[in-house]
């Protein structure tokens, strides 16, 4: 029997990149937005709630909402940490609704394919969105986590396109009809042991 402790991996996902009254648009891989003002104090939730868990390693796509967020929660450890950039991290492109109002997108699309994007990661028509790609990368870096001899847990600071392929990526996703969806600053938490990555938990705030 293997004496292997298990190692836990956070994903989470950055801060708002909008405040109440602004007009929200869709913000992909080609909008480099920073952190609003609500976004740094769910960035600063996050920190508090994470100051408990000693993270070994830290990783972030290279978009400025994500780098300011992980910044914010390694700023809270007890232990100077580096952040590492991870490119397959960043957003997906939404094609000619990036950066569109989303009552734009909501014009050309409809409810129903945003819908099944949210339920089931369905790409809507015209996106940019290399799905097999996205889902190898996932299950690439967990396999690489999971060979570490270091169980030290694992955050990493993503988006909301990026993070709902772990579903199609781990062994044992949560069950159907969760939605794969996590809201601005939310989390889930994946267990990975003996050859197996397991959802623990999802869409869970500070």
């Amino acid at each position: 029997m293997s004496n292997m402790q298990p190692k836990q991996v956070y994903i989470v996902r950055h801060g708002n990149t909008f405040d109440k009254g602004d007009v929200v648009t869709r913000v992909g891989a080609r909008t480099d937005l920073p952190l609003s003002t609500s976004g740094r104090l769910q960035a600063q939730a996050l920190g508090a709630h994470f100051k408990n868990i000693s993270f070994g390693a830290v990783y972030s796509s290279p978009l400025l909402r994500t780098l300011q967020t992980a910044e914010t929660i390694i700023a809270s450890q007890p232990h100077k940490l580096s952040l590492q950039i991870t490119d397959f991290l960043r957003e997906i492109d939404y094609g000619p609704d990036e950066n569109k109002p989303e009552s734009d997108v909501i014009a050309r699309l409809g409810q129903a394919a945003l819908k099944q994007w949210d339920d089931a990661a369905l790409v809507p028509a015209g996106w940019s969105v290399d799905v097999e790609s996205i889902i190898a990368s996932w299950v690439g870096f967990l396999d690489s986590l999971a060979q570490s001899p270091e169980r030290d847990p694992v955050l990493v600071v993503t988006s909301n396109g990026v993070a709902r392929f772990l579903f199609d990526a781990v062994s044992e996703p949560l069950p159907k009809g969760i939605q794969r969806k996590l809201a601005t600053a939310a989390f889930g938490r994946i267990t990975l042991l003996e050859g197996r990555s397991t959802i623990e938990s999802w869409n869970l705030r500070a």
